[in-house]
């Protein structure tokens, strides 16, 4: 059985356990512009692009996270495409893990294992290789946004 970490984001343990915000937090925040309407009407699309361009706040996020699940017995992270491989992989060869990408159909080689679900605007799938994950590995799935939570769900469907 796979073991998704559902413990509270790296900023909030922080907080919890120091009693005041890390202020790394903020820079982050600050990197992160919110365009409405996008895709659709009624969506407020968080866009980490900025972020990524600020070499300096992406190391943060990425180090708030490696703080978090580092010593943790991490065995893999898994990434769903297209954000998930941007964080993922980094968090992965920083805690020692083996980085696993979820992709959109088609576009993995040889056999796959196939989750559908549902979006706030649509339908889509995730791809997994088969033998990616071990019965016992323990995984972090890396994602930009939880919305519906369908793909999440999809995400632990495949892993589990």
């Amino acid at each position: 059985m796979v073991a998704v970490d559902e413990a509270p984001p790296p900023a909030a343990a922080k907080e919890k356990d120091r009693g005041a915000a890390d202020p790394r937090l903020q820079g982050i925040s600050d990197a992160i512009r919110v365009v409405p309407h996008f895709p659709k009407p009624g969506i407020m699309f968080n866009d980490i692009t900025p972020l990524l361009l600020r070499p300096a706040v992406f190391k943060d996020a990425v180090d708030m996270f490696v703080e978090r699940y580092r010593g943790m017995g991490i065995a893999a992270v898994a990434g769903i495409e297209a954000r998930g491989f941007i964080f993922g992989p980094a968090i992965a060869l920083a805690i020692g893990a083996k980085f696993i990408p979820l992709r959109k159909p088609k576009k993995l080689p040889g056999d796959v294992f196939s989750e559908s679900y549902v979006l706030e605007y649509g339908t889509d799938c995730l791809e997994m290789h088969v033998g990616a994950i071990e019965p016992g590995d323990r995984a972090v799935v890396v994602d930009d946004l939880v919305a519906t939570g369908g793909t999440l769900s999809a995400a632990i469907r495949l892993l589990g």
